[in-house]
């Protein structure tokens, strides 16, 4: 018996622990901890997704394969035909299975690092070799080494964020125009396009009509982040028609569970209040976009998402996350690599979140950067 040589080289997927295992570790209940770590919304499903939740119905049975319910509403959400729309269990299981779908061992993607990991991950464990077009200083994409990359490598896949994970970042208009014209499929993941756009929760700024037009275009959203759903796994593309009937066979026929579609709908529904709420986070976004840059030792990036992207001077970033938690119980993310060692991403949380972490940051800088 022998594991696949391709997986037994592949370093795994390093994701945010629990809240329940950092909870025992910190010694410190789960209502005393804030958890500005993973880009979640802090105000979670509205009260009439947590009602319908309570009242599920038929929980023995399982769920519709074509999730059409909810495909039916995403449809009349965004003015779309429901052909070409797709719902999985959150958006990482649509980038897996495209990759599943179109690559052949040794074929490439390209990338735009430092960016979510999941594209790498999910290259790699499809036995795909990742060419990486690293972004410029302020996380612009470098658009004459992106049309490099795909003359020399000819990928399979152009992967992009937008706005990407971790800087918040969102490119303009004529570069996506640009990024378009190459001869590859371009994947579009916009799970924080809600943020960019708030009062039209993402739509006005969203390139999802495109994929109509665009037949080498796939935009992919969740509903994670901007509905509070990041613990029940449901998302959805917005795929081109030649691509929907190998993406059908291709997929698990349950992935998306009932209380997912249910809430996922609801949550549609009352779209008005959804939007209520991402404004909300984008305030709250730019007051601590403005508190955190009144520290000399903070330089912070602009944001189109729910979190900010902040370097830091004067302590290690890593030692400087470590003692958020266990001083403050105040979860943030650092990352690990070259580009972002220095760093930490900080989640937009309510205000008195916000407040909590300015406490922290002006009792550590009378003893850290003083």
């Amino acid at each position: 018996m022998q594991i696949r040589p391709h997986l037994e080289a592949l370093p795994p997927y390093l994701p945010i622990e629990p809240f329940e295992v950092l909870s025992e570790r910190l010694g410190r209940p789960a209502n005393q901890i804030i958890k500005l770590d993973a880009n979640e919304n802090p105000y979670g499903p509205l009260p009439a997704v947590r009602q319908a939740l309570a009242n599920l119905a038929f929980l023995h049975v399982y769920p519709d394969p074509e999730s059409r319910a909810l495909r039916r509403t995403l449809a009349e959400f965004l003015a779309l035909p429901e052909e070409n729309l797709l719902a999985g269990a959150g958006a990482d299981e649509l980038i897996d299975l495209l990759m599943r779908v179109l690559l052949e061992p040794d074929e490439c993607i390209v990338t735009c690092s430092p960016t979510f990991g999941m594209y790498e991950f999910d290259a790699r464990l499809n036995n795909a070799r990742v060419v990486d077009v690293p972004r410029r200083a302020d996380f612009s994409l470098d658009l004459p080494a992106l049309r490099q990359a795909v003359h020399t490598h000819r990928p399979k896949l152009l992967c992009l964020a937008t706005p990407n994970n971790p800087d918040g970042s969102l490119p303009p208009a004529d570069a996506l125009d640009a990024l378009l014209d190459l001869p590859t499929l371009i994947v579009l993941d916009e799970a924080y396009i809600e943020f960019a756009d708030g009062q039209t929760l993402g739509r006005r700024l969203s390139q999802a009509p495109q994929v109509l037009e665009r037949p080498n275009l796939v935009v992919l959203r969740t509903f994670s982040k901007m509905a509070g759903l990041a613990g029940l796994r449901v998302g959805y593309g917005i795929f081109p028609t030649w691509l929907m009937p190998t993406l059908w066979k291709a997929k698990q026929p349950y992935n998306v569970n009932v209380a997912a579609s249910a809430a996922a709908i609801v949550a549609l529904q009352h779209a008005d209040e959804l939007a209520d709420q991402v404004l909300r986070i984008c305030q709250e976004r730019q007051r601590l976009a403005e508190a955190l840059s009144r520290y000399p030792f903070f330089t912070v990036y602009p944001s189109q998402a729910n979190f900010l992207l902040v370097r830091v001077r004067g302590i290690q970033a890593a030692e400087l996350k470590r003692r958020l938690m266990v001083d403050y119980g105040i979860l943030v993310r650092h990352f690990r690599t070259p580009a972002l060692v220095d760093c930490i991403r900080i989640s937009v949380g309510r205000p008195e979140h916000t407040d909590a972490l300015l406490y922290a940051f002006n009792q550590l800088s009378q003893e850290v950067f003083a």
